[in-house]
């Protein structure tokens, strides 16, 4: 499901349209571009909902948003990588999981 930009004030509900459109100028959120406008989807949704809760729950200032954001963006993905990891080394035969845990608890353990 996709909203407008009142749709997605509507829903947050902690957002007013302004703080929106900032946040899409500077680049915090990134929705597709509509004919109408900018469209958002549900990951936008919670990505705004994350951005109310820095700014107004945390008070984090505009000028750490960028980075606070960014560290969040490479977690998210490192998370998918080690998840593909997972599925790819549960893929293997048991031989190769038990030397790669192996090698995992020797290099955790020096």
């Amino acid at each position: 499901m996709t909203y407008d930009e009142r749709n997605v004030v509507a829903r947050v509900g902690r957002v007013s349209l302004r703080d929106l459109r900032f946040w899409v100028r500077e680049g915090w959120v990134r929705p597709a571009q509509g004919e109408g406008g900018p469209v958002f989807d549900e990951l936008d949704i919670a990505r705004i909902r994350l951005v109310c809760d820095l700014r107004k729950d945390l008070s984090l200032p505009n000028e750490a948003l960028p980075v606070v954001l960014s560290l969040i963006d490479q977690i998210h993905g490192m998370r998918q990588d080690l998840r593909l990891l997972a599925e790819a080394l549960g893929d293997q035969p048991e031989e190769v999981r038990a030397a790669v845990a192996r090698a995992l608890r020797g290099r955790l353990d020096s």
